[in-house]
C-alpha cells in the first residue's frame, strides 16, 4: 500500500479550506516541517486505524464540518482548540 506524503504547502492548502486535523496512520507520513507548521496553526493530528473512515463516527464528522464553517467565515482568525472545546460542549448539552 503507498504512503501518503504531506509537505508543509498541503497543511497551508487544508487549513485554508477549514480542514482542523489529519488522520494519521501508518501509511502517512508527515515531513518535519509539516509537522511544525501544524501544531503552530493549531491543527491536531488524529491517530487511526488505516481503515477506520470518518463516516463510522458521526459525531466527529459534524464537529469538523462546524470547525471548518467557523474557521473559513472567521478567516482563520479563531483559535482552533478553543473553538473545538466549545464546539463539542454545544453538542454534549443538546444530547
Amino acid at each position: 500500500m503507498p504512503k501518503i506524503f504531506y509537505t508543509e504547502r498541503d497543511i497551508d492548502d487544508m487549513f485554508a479550506r477549514g480542514v482542523t486535523s489529519i488522520d494519521v496512520h501508518d501509511g502517512v507520513v508527515l515531513t518535519d516541517l509539516a509537522r511544525e507548521r501544524m501544531f503552530k496553526i493549531g491543527m491536531t493530528p488524529n491517530r487511526v486505524k488505516p481503515n477506520v473512515h470518518p463516516e463510522d463516527n458521526p459525531q466527529e464528522i459534524l464537529v469538523h464540518k462546524v470547525k471548518a464553517a467557523v474557521i473559513a467565515r472567521l478567516n482563520g482568525q479563531i483559535d482552533p482548540a478553543l473553538l473545538d472545546n466549545v464546539i463539542r460542549r454545544v453538542l454534549a448539552n443538546m444530547k
